[in-house]
């Protein structure tokens, strides 16, 4: 806690210019001589000394405008600020509390109030760092209703993590290291920058200057008016005054990048910025760009409001991008893309990734959740409006294949006794970041893709574009966005269809989003009658049957459905449109599985993998043998769309790898052997060259990296001989972008291989290709380079820190590196805390990623032990809930299924 001498406080009087702590101020203030600070430090639930005791601002004072001076200084990783708030008081009160975070505030001011009754007065400043609250104490009564000024000045360092004011740096292609700094304010950093008042409610208006070198660029959300030269060394840029907006959607950014532009039909200028090396690789995205804010402003009828949207791809990102309003951030690989050397799954992850970004601009940022617990309102739409977008601009991507993907992402966290309604309450900044995970984002565009179903697509877009245009630059909650869609019955009661009930649209949607889980809908054909039950899905031991509690609303109200004759097998959830799953009773999965092996095209491929992901749900909760879900697996044999071969890979594939961390070779390699035979025609059929559509594009190269990972000959010959020749080459042969991750996952699996493969990774000409390099890298068999790798990504010079969590993840499911893991996470778990934020996407995908492959008693007690012997924050996270959770059901799956897989592939050779 940062603490000052009070020498300057007189008994009775106000201090100058003078920043305490409550425990700094409390000996003086007391006079008590004897008093230790110890006892007077504040505790977590805040102080009686500190004029406020809650984490959640009060809401007595209010912002108005913001007028921020920033200078960062890129030689002394330093910066220097002043804030200038107008403020409205809305209670009588001796106190602003604001937040602030590592701020060295120097000096501060009040002024204003009716009349200007007093002048620009200094204040005390207390601090309370366990909420990140400062006060600010008027040397008398704020009134109600008047305006005052705040000013404060302030230092800092530029933050060594990803979050708040920045430090990031490159490598020029001549080798030389250059810094910029650029802000992460989501959800509570924008404090780390300025005095603020950092809650998403406190919705003002921002007038920035950045302060810079002339040889340097500054960028903001809105754009530069003047730029006034100081001194010959310093120029001052003036931004112009944004709309309102949140605290966390301020950004600012100095560096050195390049930019290349184009207008929109709308008139607004469009500019990509990079680092000068890489500019060439911007064209992509900046026709993405257009294309999808042209989409966003006809869809939504409503004008994007700022004249210029900037897309940044920034060196050192921890998340993949941020919709702050004006100028987005990106990783490079978000955003940049080089026609020749960058693969399919690349141009696919760029285009939604943009389209998620500029769809923010409006849901988020034009309306924002009125606090994080509804962080889902933001995000969940950002998700769907991806797929809703990119459907009509990018249409040969076909991003509709994979939507239903996200809801089987989703349903696997929601599916844990430790999942979370899509609507939570949450306070501290930890428990915020905690929010940003596959509920909010992945299962809040699944709720809201049913319910774009349900309603019809105009219904729903009527809804959206009036709860939009009621709500600009507002803040709102759940109710506001029902009542929205409720409010628009036509003729037939609800929507188009009359058979449809007219129920109230927040009736039905808070079923979805107040309580965690999902249903489990089970089906009995009794001849021409189907009976329909409905009980909550929840893995484990937790699982309990049907009470008729907590019923979620779905579709259908009925309990029976009366069939106009007999038919030989039904099939629900019609395209995985609805977020539940369904079990077919008696002879129901056999008839499917029967219809799979004689014409599984007489449903469709997303039907398919929809039936692959239920069957192996319904293993995990005792509702289906393991063998009637192996038994479904073997038509995959005659598969050939993505999305159902994907998901037979994704069920399959994590048995081995629990067996892999177990002395279990002779199943494990006969699982691994009956995967590689039931896609062995598939993976033949595979030509190692770009051709054909983004979906084959995506399907040859996984398949060509499963097949050679698993030694697959012919796959590996192959893989070897293109290595040989790039390596050859040193490495100017152009690779064919989807073979390029089995290549060099061969080529890695030597150390002289590994080693050539590393030289490459560190050149800016690879940038484009360093995830598929980090794969590679990462399922070595070398257990000294494994760990060497993860050492590098946290010192962070050779291996981007950035890309850290993901090498971590990667090195675990390497059966040579497992342990490494998880020793190096238990060893760094506080550099990683500190780096990453406890609560982040992170840490969280670094500890389930770690351990989710564990299914021993032992490996359990390890995990427990560890995370139980951390602080309080830490051993409370929900991932950690998760992650011994997830090791708990491996443990109970195996126990009960080990055997049966071992019966199965006994008698099952293909």
């Amino acid at each position: 806690m940062r603490a000052y001498e009070c020498n300057a406080i007189k008994s009775g009087a106000y201090c100058t210019a003078v920043y305490c702590s409550q425990a700094c101020w409390s000996v003086s203030s007391d006079h008590h001589s004897g008093t230790s600070e110890a006892d007077h430090v504040a505790s977590g639930n805040g102080s009686k000394l500190f004029p406020w005791d809650k984490m959640r601002l009060p809401k007595h004072v209010t912002p108005v405008h913001y007028d921020l001076i920033i200078h960062p200084n890129l030689t002394t990783l330093t910066f220097t600020g002043f804030a200038k708030i107008e403020v409205t008081v809305n209670q009588q009160t001796t106190s602003v509390i604001l937040h602030s975070k590592h701020l060295q505030i120097t000096r501060a001011t009040i002024q204003g109030g009716k009349g200007n009754s007093y002048a620009e007065t200094e204040v005390m400043v207390w601090e309370h760092p366990p909420f990140e609250q400062i006060a600010l104490l008027a040397p008398e009564p704020l009134q109600v209703g008047q305006n005052y000024t705040v000013h404060i000045e302030y230092s800092a360092n530029l933050s060594e993590s990803f979050h708040g004011f920045y430090k990031s740096s490159y490598r020029t292609q001549e080798g030389e290291v250059r810094v910029l700094a650029i802000t992460q304010f989501e959800p509570t950093a924008a404090r780390m920058a300025f005095p603020c008042f950092d809650e998403p409610s406190f919705k003002a208006q921002f007038s920035v200057k950045i302060r810079r070198e002339p040889k340097h660029l500054a960028l903001s959300n809105m754009p530069i008016v003047r730029s006034v030269n100081i001194s010959k060394w310093l120029v001052e840029d003036h931004f112009d005054v944004s709309v309102k907006m949140s605290t966390y959607l301020v950004a600012f950014m100095v560096s050195d990048f390049k930019s290349v532009s184009k207008m929109t039909r709308h008139g607004i200028k469009i500019s990509i910025y990079a680092v000068p090396d890489k500019i060439n690789q911007a064209d992509y995205a900046l026709d993405a760009a257009v294309k999808l804010l042209d989409f966003y402003e006809d869809y939504f009828s409503i004008p994007y409001p700022l004249p210029k949207q900037d897309l940044a791809a920034i060196p050192d990102f921890q998340s993949g991008a941020m919709e702050n309003w004006g100028l987005t951030t990106y990783r490079e690989s978000a955003l940049l893309y080089d026609s020749e050397k960058s693969s399919a799954s690349s141009k696919l992850w760029i285009t939604m990734i943009i389209a998620h970004e500029l769809a923010h601009q409006w849901f988020g940022n034009l309306v924002t959740m009125e606090w994080w617990d509804d962080l889902w309102l933001n995000e969940g739409f950002a998700k769907f409006m991806e797929y809703v977008s990119v459907s009509v601009t990018h249409p040969e991507l076909k991003v509709e294949d994979y939507f239903l993907g996200k809801c089987f992402d989703a349903m696997e966290v929601d599916a844990l006794n430790s999942s979370h309604p899509v609507s939570t309450p949450v306070e501290d900044p930890a428990q915020i970041l905690e929010m940003f995970d596959d509920v909010s984002y992945e299962k809040g565009a699944c709720i809201l893709n049913m319910l774009w179903n349900y309603l019809t697509a105009d219904v729903f877009k009527a809804g959206i574009v009036q709860y939009l245009r009621n709500y600009s630059y507002q803040n709102t909650k759940n109710e506001d966005l029902w009542n929205s869609l409720t409010n628009l019955q036509g003729d037939d009661g609800f929507c188009t269809r009359n058979q449809r009930e007219s129920l109230e649209v927040g009736t039905m949607m808070n079923t979805w989003t107040l309580q965690k889980g999902f249903p489990l809908i089970t089906v009995m054909a009794k001849g021409k009658n189907v009976y329909l039950q409905q009980e909550h899905y929840m893995k484990g031991s937790h699982f309990s049957p049907p009470t008729g509690e907590n019923c979620i609303l779905i579709y259908f109200v009925i309990d029976v459905l009366i069939l106009p004759e007999e038919v030989e097998w039904i099939k629900f959830n019609v395209g995985m449109n609805g977020y539940y799953i369904m079990h077919y009773e008696d002879d129901g999965w056999d008839n499917l599985i029967s219809l799979l092996k004689e014409n599984h095209t007489a449903i469709s491929s997303n039907d398919r993998a929809s039936l692959i992901n239920n069957v192996f749900q319904l293993v995990s909760i005792g509702k289906l043998s393991i063998s009637k879900a192996l038994d479904l697996t073997l038509y995959l044999n005659r598969e050939s769309q993505i999305m159902p071969v994907f998901q037979g890979m994704n069920e399959l594939i994590p048995i081995y790898k629990l067996m892999e961390k177990r002395d279990m070779d002779n199943v494990e390699n006969q699982l691994k052997e009956y995967i590689v035979n039931i896609f062995k025609n598939l993976i033949d059929k595979q030509s190692w060259n770009d051709e054909g559509s983004v979906s084959e594009r995506l399907l040859r190269n996984s398949l060509l990296l499963f097949a050679c990972a698993r030694k697959y000959q012919p796959c590996v010959d192959k893989a070897e001989e293109y290595f040989m020749k790039w390596k050859e080459s040193d490495g100017t042969l152009r690779l064919p972008s989807d073979v390029k991750a089995a290549v060099y996952a061969v080529g890695a699996q030597t150390v002289q291989g590994w080693d050539f493969l590393f030289s490459k990774y560190r050149l800016p000409s690879f940038n484009t290709e360093k995830n598929e390099i980090e794969v590679a890298l990462s399922i070595s068999r070398n257990k000294e380079k494994l760990q060497w790798l993860m050492d590098q990504g946290l010192l962070g010079d050779i291996v981007k820190t950035q890309d850290l969590p993901h090498i971590v993840v990667f090195v675990a499911k390497n059966p040579s590196g497992y342990h490494l893991a998880w020793k190096f996470l238990k060893e760094n778990w506080n550099k990683l805390a500190q780096k990453f934020e406890l609560g982040s996407h992170s840490i969280a995908g670094m500890v389930i990623g770690v351990t989710n492959q564990y299914s021993t008693r032992e490996q359990l007690a390890q995990v427990k032990e560890f995370f139980s012997s951390l602080d309080e924050k830490s051993s409370h996270l929900r991932c950690i809930q998760q992650a011994i959770e997830i090791i708990e059901e491996n443990i109970r799956w195996m126990d009960i299924n080990f055997d049966k897989i071992k019966l199965w592939l006994q008698n099952n050779k293909i």
